[in-house]
């Protein structure tokens, strides 16, 4: 692969447009088609390209899982969202996580994560990295006392989710950094939850984002993909090489549906949040529900560390039903608005039972989730309506 296109999306190369963030959302990565004019990028549904003479590549482009004109616009478009250096866009957020292990890994190094992560994650660490002589250990993420303990000599990394899925936790970005930092660890934030919109991990002190690009940055359920933002170039050039070198990249038409969703990332960032908040309001008054789990309740202990950090407190939100798993199961099949469904961040309204569905890889750890447990990825559709279904599911 040519300089020119090894150094494609550093910043400073993006021609991305200064503004605030709904116009970098818009235009950063994304020129005009030179040739006809076109405002959105074409979809470069191609596997390989035409060299003048060898060698002579045309903007540095040779073979389509080393790089392609679409998913470059895409990870221009994600490093300037997260104020990165570098952004690299992968198949999913699970391919975009074990590119990151085996860059910053080798067997015997060992990596705390969190005690509530996302079962997909727990799993690639127990049952994958493991078996590759990777070690790891839980830490409740949202005490940095915690998380220092957990520390050892062959520490290379701190795993964060923040909020975190399904219990909604909330770890102090800056203080953790400060602490991984002390240790000679990166800091690895997963943003999924949040979206650049809300929070930017990498001007708090983080090493590397990453995000399910799936969920809220496509906003449709209509793509799976995975992304990393870093802000050291040198680590951006070396999970590049294992990017090319794994292949599990984002495909064209893929990294084309994640741009398009970005686009309005921001108005709908807005609105999943506002009824997201009304909806934690109505589970916390509510007989049935025991626990309610969403930063922007004052009564959520993360909640002044989650107002410091984030722009506002995301569109998901999880609760506990009295009555334990036999009734959080029902409650998932009687509602109606609210598909029942794995994954999140759609502009449709989604309930799941944790236990049972996303993590139930965590069953029997440390990591295992309430079974009384009932998480909610709220969309955007009307407020009162999802209201009325939450009421009607919990009669």
């Amino acid at each position: 692969m040519s300089e020119q296109r090894e150094n494609a999306n550093d910043s400073d190369s993006t021609g991305s447009r200064p503004g605030g963030f709904e116009t970098l959302a818009i235009h950063a990565g994304q020129s005009a088609d030179p040739a006809t004019g076109a405002v959105v990028p074409p979809i470069y549904q191609v596997s390989t390209y035409k060299q003048d003479g060898v060698g002579g590549l045309r903007g540095g482009y040779e073979y389509s899982r080393s790089a392609n004109p679409t998913r470059t616009a895409l990870e221009e478009n994600l490093a300037a969202l997260e104020g990165g250096r570098r952004g690299l866009a992968f198949a999913s957020g699970l391919a975009a996580e074990d590119c990151l292990l085996r860059t910053l890994l080798v067997p015997g190094d060992h990596v705390v994560i969190p005690d509530d992560a996302y079962g997909g994650t727990f799993r690639l660490f127990s049952k994958v990295a493991e078996r590759w002589g990777v070690e790891w250990s839980v830490a409740d993420t949202s005490d940095p006392s915690a998380v220092r303990a957990a520390l050892r000599d062959r520490t290379k990394a701190v795993w964060v989710e923040t909020p975190s899925n399904p219990l909604l936790g909330i770890t102090d970005i800056a203080a953790v950094a400060e602490i991984a930092h002390g240790a000679g660890a990166r800091l690895v934030v997963d943003n999924t939850f949040a979206s650049p919109y809300l929070q930017q991990p990498l001007a708090l002190g983080a090493d590397v984002v990453v995000h399910s690009t799936t969920k809220y940055m496509g906003g449709h359920s209509d793509v799976v993909g995975g992304a990393l933002v870093v802000s050291d170039p040198a680590l951006g050039d070396d999970l590049a090489f294992h990017q090319n070198s794994m292949g599990a990249v984002a495909g064209p038409f893929d990294a084309w549906l994640v741009m398009r969703g970005i686009k309005t990332l921001a108005v709908r960032m807005d609105r999943h949040c506002a009824n997201a908040s009304r909806v934690a309001q109505l589970l916390q008054a509510h007989p049935k529900v025991t626990e309610v789990f969403y930063p922007g309740l004052p009564s959520h202990p993360g909640h002044e560390v989650a107002a410091k950090q984030m722009r506002a407190f995301g569109g998901m939100v999880s609760f506990r039903v009295a009555g334990g798993e036999k009734a959080a199961v029902s409650v998932c099949d009687r509602a109606r608005l609210f598909t029942l469904g794995e994954s999140l961040g759609g502009v449709e309204s989604l309930i799941e039972h944790p236990g049972l569905m996303t993590h139930a890889s965590a069953a029997g750890s440390a990591l295992e989730v309430p079974d009384d447990l009932v998480r909610l990825s709220v969309g955007i559709e009307s407020q009162d309506d999802l209201l009325a279904d939450l009421t009607q599911a919990l009669a």
